[in-house]
């Protein structure tokens, strides 16, 4: 993948783990802040507390309209305006290059994993989602990991946020298509 695509495609590396690559303005500590703390990370992910430590519990409190005021699709209101929070557990925490953790979803849950990579002033980060449960959650977390990463590119280069729910569908039914070719 060339990762210097600010919007690239994310990649099925085996039938349940999708990769991403972005690669964002520096240094790694400020990117590493992003993934941890909780005002930070509510920007363009989740909010939620994070214990600093490997199987430390990792919160995650999904609230969309904390960074886009576009009305959600039917299924996302509830979440999007109430929010909806995730309980995970810190499976790796190696500041500021490794953060891994459990991931809730369908069936037994799934791992993402976070790894910085310093490239000059900019760091690569590498987001890998697996264990996933089938073909339609590697459809469902690749359209949002790339919504959801575009999000954070804006947020740290300082450019104005993107769409974010205008594209959910629309990345879905792309990944579908990727996907469908693996």
């Amino acid at each position: 993948m060339k990762h210097a695509d600010r919007d690239a495609y994310g990649v099925v590396e085996a039938p349940n783990v999708v990769r991403f690559e972005r690669l964002l303005p520096g240094p790694a500590e400020r990117i590493w802040s992003y993934l941890t703390e909780a005002d930070k990370r509510c920007q363009w992910l989740a909010g939620g507390a994070m214990e600093e430590r490997v199987g430390g519990a990792a919160q995650l409190v999904f609230r969309h309209a904390d960074f886009t005021d576009e009305t959600p699709p039917d299924q996302y209101r509830e979440m999007n305006e109430n929010g909806f929070v995730s309980e995970g557990r810190i499976l790796e925490w190696d500041p500021p290059r490794v953060l891994a953790m459990t991931w809730p979803g369908e069936g037994e849950g799934s791992e993402v994993r976070f790894e910085l990579f310093p490239e000059g002033d900019r760091v690569l980060l590498v987001v890998t989602h697996s264990r996933l449960a089938g073909r339609g959650e590697v459809v469902n977390v690749s359209g949002g990991w790339h919504a959801h990463l575009a999000v954070l590119d804006a947020v740290l280069s300082g450019r104005p946020v993107p769409p974010f729910w205008a594209r959910i569908t629309a990345l879905e039914a792309e990944y579908e298509q990727r996907f469908s070719q693996t």
